[in-house]
């Protein structure tokens, strides 16, 4: 585990303190409850009682402990041998790190909604998201072949190239999209646009991978197809 490993479990423990000051200081919130749900505009929908902690404070940082143990140990050793981790490690615990210091964000952003005001800060909420998408974008090319990290299509896994080029692509579409979309988020754009512009760029390195499978493969270039056959005697 590198160095972005262990300040991911910084960050779990962050979490934690940050619950325990919102348990801490629930005697403050009137009416002895407080929102755990929003919709699309902000506005809370779903309601927790101060004198259940553990769903109204605690849920979020125990899942982002899970999220990290399981990441950085159980899906590292759960992995082929073919498509190890280890190759990438310090891009993949980066990874890892960057997925935690997103909940943490929300988890602060959420607090911060439950302790003064009604509303959502949903373009710091949305923000934060694009900013996540665009960082990943910018070590995306970096990550080599594997069951959990990155664009895993059936195209991309079945061949180094077409791994390869989607990730580049898919680099400069995240890093875009996520600074585009920040900026438009910070802007007061209807969130239901950004949602859409994400999705986009999600969606679009996908499909590219399956054009270049294809192209690939009428043009003889797979690495499947560059093997030589073999007959029995």
């Amino acid at each position: 585990m590198t160095r972005w490993g262990y300040l991911s479990f910084a960050l779990v423990l962050a979490g934690f303190a940050m619950a325990m000051y919102g348990h801490h200081a629930a005697s403050q919130i009137p009416g002895g409850k407080v929102p755990i749900h929003w919709n699309i505009r902000g506005q809370p929908d779903g309601w927790a009682p101060t004198n259940e902690p553990f769903i109204a404070f605690y849920l979020l940082p125990t899942i982002i402990g899970a999220v990290v143990v399981l990441g950085l140990f159980a899906l590292p050793w759960l992995s082929p041998r073919n498509f190890a981790v280890e190759g990438f490690r310090q891009t993949y615990d980066y990874v890892f790190f960057l997925v935690a210091a997103l909940f943490v964000y929300l988890e602060g952003v959420i607090l911060w909604s439950q302790f003064h005001g009604p509303v959502l800060m949903e373009r710091g909420f949305l923000a934060g998201i694009f900013l996540f998408f665009a960082l990943i974008g910018n070590v995306l090319g970096k990550v080599k072949r594997n069951f959990w990290m990155g664009v895993r299509t059936p195209w991309t896994l079945a061949d180094p190239v077409v791994w390869d080029r989607t990730h580049r692509v898919a680099a400069w579409l995240f890093v875009g999209t996520g600074l585009v979309g920040g900026a438009l988020s910070l802007l007061g754009v209807y969130p239901a646009v950004c949602f859409v512009l994400l999705m986009v760029g999600a969606v679009a390195p996908v499909v590219y991978s399956l054009v270049l499978y294809k192209r690939l493969e009428r043009a003889g270039k797979l690495e499947s197809q560059q093997q030589p056959v073999t007959t029995a005697d």
